[in-house]
């Protein structure tokens, strides 16, 4: 930063320690693979467990400690694209598979590529986090997809149906709450979404019976989330239609010429 002092070596180092954390995840994600490959799903979800807690508290770390001021020449956004695509996208499709959750055979190879790809797009987007702080589109939460198709036992259609959708609303317009960074509403959204956290560590003691209360608690969260991003889309579309109405046009002359066929 321009007339800043520069960073000390204590500042630095706690920086570099905030991108270890967030680095960390890539090791659980092949911790993931390694218990799916192995028939442990209840152990693969534990992981992706710890995987959701760095992934929600890296970033609050990052900004208190000015990581980008005090390590400029490293791209923070970029390990944390690698590692979030690693343990919420393609982990994730290899405990699916693994745990019998898709139809057997090329189909289910196929229906397993489907979200990478679409992640894959969303992941490389400019815009895939808007200026106001929600996602843009599905946002890859195949982590999600995956827990509770082995809490609920879902069965390979219900999942396979699961995923196309989700596969395609990647591509909607919809602005999904980002529930560190979404100003609005931000503090009841950060306490529901530690009650999912702490329910979705109870489902897993309670497996394989978990109890009906717990299952409608933590499915409940899924509805406030989805439930407060169609709000923030709808008022995002209504403001941008507000501002469209008070911008001034163009004088009648120059709407003349702007709309007249080009001679010749």
């Amino acid at each position: 930063m321009v007339g800043s002092p520069p960073s000390s070596g204590r500042q630095r180092l706690g920086a570099g320690a905030v991108h270890l954390y967030t680095a960390s995840g890539s090791a659980l994600a092949l911790l993931i693979v390694l218990a799916a490959f192995e028939g442990d799903a209840m152990l693969a979800l534990w992981l992706g467990l710890a995987a959701l807690v760095i992934d929600g508290t890296d970033g609050m770390l990052a900004r208190r400690l000015r990581v980008r001021e005090h390590l400029p020449w490293f791209d923070g956004a970029k390990l944390d694209d690698i590692v979030d695509y690693l343990t919420y996208a393609f982990a994730p499709m290899l405990l699916l598979w693994s745990d019998g959750r898709l139809p057997s055979g090329a189909p289910g190879m196929a229906l397993a590529i489907i979200p990478l790809l679409a992640s894959s797009y969303q992941f490389c987007r400019v815009d895939a986090k808007t200026d106001d702080h929600l996602f843009l589109g599905f946002p890859s939460y195949w982590n999600v997809v995956a827990f509770y198709a082995i809490v609920l036992d879902l069965g390979p259609a219900v999942v396979a149906t699961i995923l196309i959708v989700c596969s395609v609303l990647v591509f909607v317009p919809i602005g999904y709450l980002y529930p560190s960074r979404t100003n609005a509403l931000r503090t009841p959204s950060l306490v529901l979404t530690v009650v999912w956290l702490v329910t979705y560590a109870v489902l897993l003691l309670q497996m394989p019976d978990p109890h009906p209360l717990v299952v409608a608690l933590s499915l409940s969260y899924l509805v406030y989330y989805v439930v407060v991003s169609l709000y923030f889309t709808l008022a995002r579309a209504s403001y941008r239609a507000r501002a469209a109405l008070k911008r001034p046009g163009p004088e009648p002359a120059e709407a003349d010429a702007a709309t007249a066929p080009a001679e010749g």
